[in-house]
This record gives structure tokens, C-alpha cells and sequence, in this order.
């Protein structure tokens, strides 16, 4: 194998006395021997001393201390580029907890005591670029060739942070988990309250934006027992769906088959990563609310599994499951909108409806919404997964009204009001307010619209000044007002 390196890169390994025991490490390894692009470039070197490292390092460039506590230093280079350089350690568990290690560096360690330290088989490769020659001790390559998820060894055990690690593996590599690892995992399941959410948060985050196949990720979180973790997405479990509109199964198979449709969708590689997270935890709590609203009902003659008001019961779910894994308010801020209104489209979609739906989106859009609906739409099969006609309305009746990217923006504003000569204060919002509820309805599409709407609603705090200005400005009004929008 040729795992090629940046040629700046290369030069500091080939010409750095000192850095002849240097090897490349981790995901970069794995990375390469899956046919996946390398960003980042991890290299441990042996036979060096912290300090004696960051000396060698130095003639090249910019050394910055960033792990000292794990001895990791960044090297950032003359010309910009950036390479993360350690030192071999052994770790001691001494307290419970994510951190509770005692981290002793140990540049004399051999190089398969440094691989038994990594979680995964598939992490555990190092690569030799003097030999070209990939050093595997635990048989990472043959797990990767058979997409199995392995532990390296039992001081597995010691980080459950491992565990959720291994949920966003399974997803982005497509690999199942050998069943000693699986039953490691459910050893140390009650070890997840040692874990700092911080750390939750980006496990779920990965899964969320790097996923190939995310119901591997979930299915992991099964089998290991871990989704007791996540109750939102545990009683997903056998909730029962009707067979005529699901027919691939329960609740927690239909969202599986949503999520891996997500990604196969032309919209996700186009999005940034911040919206794939959003869309993928829409899409995996869309149906948080299926298990309590759902029933049976006589309809058309037959009993049919029904959950009515699904949508709008699973905000809160959602909410609870955003704060369980601590995402931003940015994140929650999308999120939840897009759950609540994922069955708008089977709505009426009339020019209101539409405007309405992008307003109660806000700061997500119905362009997300879409995806999010194409998605759950391409997650029952053998159903067909194209989009339904009502989707595909409302992306044109979105686009028609320009509102598929963005929510409507109030065409009358508070300045606006001001020019004509009313005074600051609780009025002016009165009437933005009302002119705004008015535009969605359709009163109204431009400027000189929202002020004859205004002088035509008496209930309105007016001021008999203002409202005898605001006559002769519509009494003059030519093709361009004088307030401008």
C-alpha cells in the first residue's frame, strides 16, 4: 500500500533527523486503505521525549503545545499546512470518568503496546513511510475487508465514550460488530453516566453528518443495549405502523429506512455540515410521538393503525432528546420546526398556507422541510421512494411565492411609520404586527399595498395627524412611493 502524503509532509519525515521512528496513525491510516479522501494526518513518533520532539519539530515551522496533557503538539508549517505530531503514552485508569486516566508518556513503548491503545482494530493500523508498509497487530485490515467492528483489546472497557464511538463507526464505514465487542459494550453499559455530554454531543453530531449507512449506527446502539441511553429512540421498538401504508415494519425500521434514504438523497452532499446534522436528527425524531399517539381506528371499512397528531406531540420529545445530547440552541432552534411540521404538505396548500408554513419554519425553511419530507417518504419499502405529488406541489407553490429558501420578511416596517409622523412606541409595533399577520393572509404584496391596508383598518392607533398625512401621501401616490422599501 502507498499512502500518499502531502508533499510538505513527506519532506519533514524524510529529512528530520530524529523522526526515523515517526509513523502515521489512526484514522488517516484507516482512511486511506478505504479509498477515502485523508484531511487529517496524525503521526506518533518513538524514541523521543516530549520536549526533545517539539525541538525537531521546530526548524520546520510553528510548534503549538495544543495536548500537552497527551503530548500532542500541531506543527504548523511555513507555508500554512498543519500536522498533529505525538509521543507514545500508557494510560492508567484511576477514577471513573471520561478523564479519570493517569497518562504516562513512554517513548520506549514498542509499537504494538502503542496499537493495543487505540479502541478499534481499524484504528490500531500504523503505517511505516519509509517502507511503505502498513503495521497491523490486531488484524484491523482483515476487519475492514469484512466490515467488522472490532475492540482492540479489553482496556476497552476502561473509556465507555468507546462505545458511542463505535455508533457513528459502524454508520460511516457500513460495519457490523462482532459479538464479543457487542457484549463488551453491554458490560459496561451502566458506565454512560461517567460520560460528559459534551462528548455525547459530538458522538451523535458524527453520526449525524458523516453517516454512509446511519441505521448501522442505530441498530449498533441495539444490540449493545446502549438505546436504553436514549429513550426517544428506544421506544421506537415495536411500535406498530399500518402494514398497507409502512409495510417494512415497525416505527423504529421505518426510521432506520428514513435515515439511510437521507443520505442517498441529491440534496445532503450539497448541504453544509451543520445542516446535515439538523436534517438527520429531524428525520430520526420525526416519529418520537408515534408511540403515544398511536392507535387502532375503523377506517374504510377495515381497522388500521393510525397516530394521529404525531407531529405536533413530538416537539417535545424532540427538545427532550436535543437536551439529552446538549445541542446548541442553533441546532434545536431547526430542528424542532421541521419535526412538528413534517405532514404540511398533506395539508391544504393555498398561497396562505404556504406563507404560514415558511413562517412557522423560521430559521429553518420549507427548502429543508422537503428534504426532511423526501426523506421519510423514501423510507418505507418496496415502496416506491420518488416524491409524492403533494410534495412536489409544495416545492412549486414555494417556489411561486418565493418562499422556498426563506421565511417572508415584513414588507411595512416601523421606519416606515415613523416617516408619516408617528412617535416611537408601543403603536408602531401594533401596527407592523397586524400589517405583517395581513401580508401573510394576502392582502397585500408591496409597500403601497401595506399603507392603503392601514388606512383602511379604523381600529388601528392612528393618531388623526398621521392618518390625514397618511390620506394625502395615498392621494398622491404615483408608480414609486416616497418611502422607500
Amino acid at each position: 500500500m502507498q499512502l500518499r502524503l502531502p508533499p510538505e509532509l513527506a519532506r519533514v519525515l524524510s529529512d528530520t533527523p530524529g523522526l526515523d521512528r515517526a509513523y502515521l496513525v489512526g484514522g488517516c491510516v484507516r482512511d486511506s486503505l478505504l479509498g477515502i479522501a485523508v484531511k487529517d494526518y496524525d503521526i506518533e513518533v518513538f524514541g523521543l521525549g516530549y520536549e526533545d520532539l517539539t525541538k525537531t519539530l521546530s526548524r520546520w515551522g510553528r510548534t503549538d503545545l495544543v495536548g500537552r496533557s497527551f503530548g500532542v503538539i500541531k506543527l504548523t508549517l511555513h507555508g500554512g499546512a498543519t500536522f498533529d505530531f505525538s509521543i507514545p503514552r500508557r494510560d492508567r485508569k484511576v477514577a471513573s470518568g471520561h478523564r479519570g486516566f493517569d497518562v504516562a508518556f513512554d517513548p520506549t513503548i514498542t509499537l504494538e503496546e502503542a496499537a493495543a491503545r487505540r479502541d478499534y482494530t481499524l484504528n490500531a493500523l500504523m503505517f511505516d513511510p519509509r517502507r511503505n508498509e502498513v503495521l497491523d497487530f490486531f488484524g484491523g485490515r482483515r476487519d475492514l475487508e469484512n466490515k467488522i467492528l472490532r475492540h482492540t483489546s479489553e482496556a476497552f472497557a476502561e473509556d465507555p465514550l468507546r462505545v458511542l464511538r463505535g455508533m457513528q463507526f459502524a454508520a460511516r464505514f457500513d460495519l457490523h460488530a462482532a459479538a464479543d465487542t457487542v457484549a463488551l459494550c453491554r458490560r459496561i453499559k451502566s458506565s454512560y453516566r461517567e460520560l460528559p455530554v459534551e462528548r455525547v454531543r459530538e458522538e451523535w453530531f458524527k453520526w449525524a453528518s458523516k453517516s454512509v449507512v446511519p441505521s448501522r449506527g442505530l441498530r449498533f446502539l441495539v444490540e449493545t443495549e446502549w438505546v436504553e441511553h436514549f429513550p426517544e429512540v428506544r421506544a421506537l421498538i415495536g411500535t406498530p405502523q399500518d402494514a398497507e401504508w409502512h409495510p417494512e415494519g415497525d416505527v423504529f425500521v421505518h426510521t432506520c429506512h428514513c435515515c439511510d434514504a437521507l443520505v442517498k438523497l441529491p440534496a445532503w452532499p450539497a448541504v453544509e455540515e451543520e445542516s446535515r446534522v439538523v436534517y438527520m436528527l429531524a428525520v430520526l425524531a420525526h416519529d418520537f410521538a408515534k408511540p403515544q399517539t398511536t392507535r387502532e381506528e375503523l377506517k374504510h371499512g377495515r381497522l388500521c393503525v393510525v397516530s394521529p397528531g404525531h407531529e405536533e406531540a413530538g416537539g417535545p420529545l424532540a427538545e427532550q432528546f436535543l437536551t439529552r445530547i446538549n445541542a446548541p440552541n442553533a441546532v434545536r432552534e431547526r430542528v424542532l420546526p421541521l419535526v412538528t411540521n413534517h405532514l404540511a404538505h398533506q395539508q391544504s396548500l393555498t398561497d396562505r398556507a404556504v406563507r404560514r408554513l415558511a413562517r412557522r419554519l423560521a430559521p429553518e425553511t420549507i427548502e429543508g422541510l422537503c428534504v426532511v419530507i423526501a426523506a421519510d417518504q423514501a423510507g418505507r419499502p418496496p415502496k416506491p421512494a420518488a416524491p409524492s405529488e403533494s410534495l412536489l406541489n409544495l416545492q412549486a407553490k414555494a417556489a411561486e411565492l418565493e418562499v422556498h429558501a426563506r421565511a417572508p420578511h415584513p414588507i411595512l416596517l416601523g421606519r416606515h411609520l415613523l416617516e408619516l409622523g408617528l412617535k416611537p412606541g408601543k403603536p408602531v409595533g401594533v401596527i407592523v404586527r397586524e400589517a405583517f399577520e395581513a401580508q401573510l393572509e394576502g392582502k397585500f404584496t408591496d409597500l403601497l399595498g401595506a399603507l392603503e391596508w392601514v388606512f383602511a383598518q379604523p381600529q388601528l392607533p392612528l393618531t388623526p395627524s398621521v392618518r390625514a398625512r397618511l390620506q394625502e401621501h395615498l392621494a398622491v401616490a404615483a408608480a414609486e412611493s416616497p418611502l422607500q422599501e
